[in-house]
């Protein structure tokens, strides 16, 4: 039961974390060329509008990979150990920089796509964008992490 559950987290792992991961690192360039204008415009923000789509979409299938990684941990019986336990908190971490950090500025920007440049609102949108590519990047490093430290499982005698 235990390699079903894991292989289970593992494929709803890669299937609902990788597209956002890829969303998200996308997002800060197709956002700059669609709130810049230009002849591509157009096609840049059916793209970019995609792509923010793609993040929440995905974002909220992604919830059954730390529930199911939850129950695989109960029936391996590695709940208290303690890089399951830095797993989850980087877990959580992530979560809360997608939340916080990523899906506001991304909402932002798409709004902005209606609006004329001069606007303050749009404005206000390419300003946000500035720190989307690092808070981007973090949230790529905690889940690199996470998959490292449930390879690696420091300190594990599961034997998976």
């Amino acid at each position: 039961m235990a390699k079903f559950l894991l292989s289970l987290h593992v494929l709803a792992s890669v299937l609902f974390i990788g597209p956002v991961a890829v969303a998200v690192s996308m997002f800060p360039r197709r956002a700059k060329a669609a709130l810049a204008g230009g002849p591509d415009r157009a096609a840049e923000a059916g793209t970019l509008r995609l792509l923010h789509r793609i993040t929440q979409v995905y974002a909220l299938l992604g919830i059954a990979v730390p529930v199911m990684g939850i129950g695989v941990a109960q029936v391996m019986d590695v709940l208290g150990q303690s890089w399951l336990i830095v797993s989850m908190v980087l877990t959580a971490l992530a979560a809360l920089s997608l939340l916080l950090f990523v899906l506001p500025p991304q909402q932002a920007a798409v709004d902005a796509l209606d609006l004329d440049a001069a606007a303050p609102e749009h404005g206000k949108a390419v300003q946000g964008l500035r720190l989307l590519p690092m808070t981007a990047g973090v949230f790529n490093l905690l889940w690199a992490v996470v998959v490292v430290l449930m390879i690696i499982r420091p300190g594990s005698t599961t034997g998976v």
